[in-house]
């Protein structure tokens, strides 16, 4: 679960300097690098996070309301933040409303 958490937060990290720092300056600069750079890590994050999410449904007996609701809030910045925190504050992680 541990893993989890520290996955999402590293997969938001990841998307938000990928849409509001390496693209504004691939799109406005002209400067690929930084989209070169970050694009795949954020892409092997996500792969993992969303792997983890499927994980957590199957060993940790989440419902498939929290599978659904993890994998829609994957692709929002700070999507994953916002589950980890709402999990962590429920008792039990099936329990996800």
């Amino acid at each position: 679960m541990r893993f989890f958490n520290i996955t999402g937060i590293a997969e938001s990290g990841s998307a938000i300097s990928l849409f509001f720092i390496a693209m504004p300056l691939k799109y406005i600069g002209g400067n690929e690098i930084l989209v070169e750079i970050i694009g795949p890590i954020h892409g092997l994050l996500w792969i993992s996070y969303i792997a983890l999410l499927g994980i957590g449904y199957i060993r940790k007996e989440w419902n498939i309301r929290a599978l659904v609701l993890g994998g829609f809030l994957s692709i929002l910045p700070g999507g994953p933040i916002w589950l980890e925190r709402r999990i962590r504050n429920e008792e039990y992680p099936s329990s996800i409303s």
